[in-house]
């Protein structure tokens, strides 16, 4: 299989989850052997960072890369949809820290990539080889990553929060399987109880139940649903019957699962391209996602 990149520029803009700033964003072709880049345009033609798990910097409810004084903040979905796409160099362009929250989701690139499909390039795909199989863990929450050498990547999930409304809810993708409509479409997700301290702390300035499922694991009271309604700008919502927020409805029963598939994909990217492995994950988080991503490449095969 030769590599790809895309067939032209596709710009997106809109405001970051965290950082709550406003970005514009253009994701461009890049040439054989680029992989993806990030160019911060708005620091100049030098501050790049390329999407490689050393440059991790920070994974606090979202994975930043970091190199010199370029950043880019929540880079996991939009390498989780060029990844389930099968984009192999790509040039980001980004004016601000942090990517575009957009939906939620992966499904705006995917569907304006999809759209032109994407352009061959005459290089053969370099697909990573392990040399032994790489295990993290993490002994505090229970999560682990288990990463065994096979013939071709698949990812297996299983997403448990001890959740009553969540369940546990397990999850599959491998390159060939239907990405855009499986995977892409399926929004970040917080829990209620979260939502409201971190709200009042200004942590997610970017926030907005638009481009987040609000999962209501405990009661909630009618304060507190006012003062959620009132930091977000939003007319008075309730809990439904099966334990969400009201304003929108789940694409599918376990949307939160396959979201954290997509960010599994995507922070996994991190390991400098696709690599012949299965990826078994319990728990999984941004946390062990990255440290993974950094095993994988300190066990990768020495190229020839």
């Amino acid at each position: 299989m030769n590599q790809n990149t895309l067939q032209k520029e596709y710009t997106f803009e809109g405001i970051g989850l965290h950082t709550g700033k406003y970005a514009h964003l253009t994701l461009c072709p890049a040439p054989e052997n680029t992989g993806i880049r990030f160019l911060r345009t708005d620091l100049g033609d030098g501050a790049a960072v390329e999407a490689l798990a050393e440059n991790v910097t920070n994974t606090a409810r979202s994975t930043t890369i970091s190199a010199g004084a370029a950043k880019a903040v929540t880079v996991e979905h939009l390498l989780s949809a060029l990844t389930g796409l099968g984009v192999d160099n790509a040039l980001v362009r980004l004016d601000n820290d942090e990517v575009p929250i957009l939906d939620g989701s992966a499904r705006r690139y995917t569907e304006a990539i999809l759209a032109d499909g994407l352009r061959p390039q005459a290089a053969e795909r370099r697909y990573l080889e392990l040399e032994r199989e790489v295990e993290v863990r993490d002994e505090q929450s229970g999560a682990w990553i288990r990463i065994t050498p096979a013939d071709k990547p698949s990812f297996a999930l299983t997403t448990d929060f001890n959740s009553r409304v969540l369940g546990i809810q397990q999850t599959r993708w491998e390159p060939g399987d239907n990405y855009a409509a499986q995977i892409a479409p399926c929004r970040t997700f917080v829990f209620f109880h979260d939502l409201l301290p971190l709200a009042r702390l200004g942590l997610i300035q970017g926030g907005d139940v638009d481009n987040a499922i609000v999962v209501a694991e405990h009661p909630v009271s009618d304060a507190d649903m006012e003062e959620v309604c009132r930091l977000l700008g939003k007319p008075l919502m309730k809990v439904s019957r099966e334990g969400y927020l009201n304003n929108l409805e789940l694409h599918f029963p376990d949307e939160c699962g396959r979201h954290k598939l997509l960010d599994l994909i995507g922070d996994l990217r991190l390991a400098g391209g696709w690599v012949n492995a299965a990826v078994s994950a319990y728990k999984s988080g941004h946390t062990i996602n990255t440290n993974a991503a950094k095993a994988l490449r300190a066990a990768l095969k020495p190229t020839k």
